[in-house]
């Protein structure tokens, strides 16, 4: 089931309020180690414009994480405008080119947040409503709490809003 987290942005990152999608994802990068440490410690990064070929063409991911108690990747997709409804087939794409091309047989299937400036409620829940793949979108909570499997293991809201805000 799909899971939308609650963020703001945070000046952890020293971005203006005008910033690219590349600028944030250099901020981040800059700062990776606390970043992943504030993000709760269990993360390890892959890497940045992680490399998918699918059918002939090239398709990246802005960022890539580990996370070891779940032992799935996590696809990070960086937006600095409102939240779009394509944003969840792009990441819905990757999911299932990650979890074919790159997962190895012991991890679980991968996660998807999508880090959005803002979001319109009613746009987040229809573009999440019949997706199967676990896709966060960390400027708007569709839900109060994590499915229980995830409890614990992922940030909370609360944690990324301190890491976004100001952004």
């Amino acid at each position: 089931m799909p899971t939308s987290w609650s963020a703001s942005s945070t000046d952890f990152l020293e971005l203006g309020d005008e910033h690219s999608e590349r600028q944030l994802e250099l901020a981040i990068l800059a700062r990776v180690e606390p970043f992943l440490r504030e993000m709760g410690g269990a993360f390890s990064f892959i890497g940045s414009q992680y490399r998918l070929e699918v059918g002939g063409s090239e398709y990246f991911i802005d960022l890539l994480l580990y996370h070891r108690r779940l032992k799935c990747l996590v696809a990070l997709e960086l937006k600095v405008g409102e939240f779009q409804p394509e944003y969840v087939g792009k990441m819905q794409f990757d999911l299932a080119a990650l979890d074919d091309m790159a997962r190895m047989a012991d991890e679980e299937p991968s996660i998807g947040i999508i880090l959005c400036k803002s979001k319109e409620k009613t746009i987040v829940e229809y573009a999440l409503r019949e997706s199967n793949k676990p896709i966060g979108v960390a400027t708007y909570r569709i839900v109060t709490t994590l499915p229980a499997d995830l409890q614990g293991q992922l940030p909370a809201p609360e944690q990324i809003a301190r890491l976004l805000e100001g952004v």
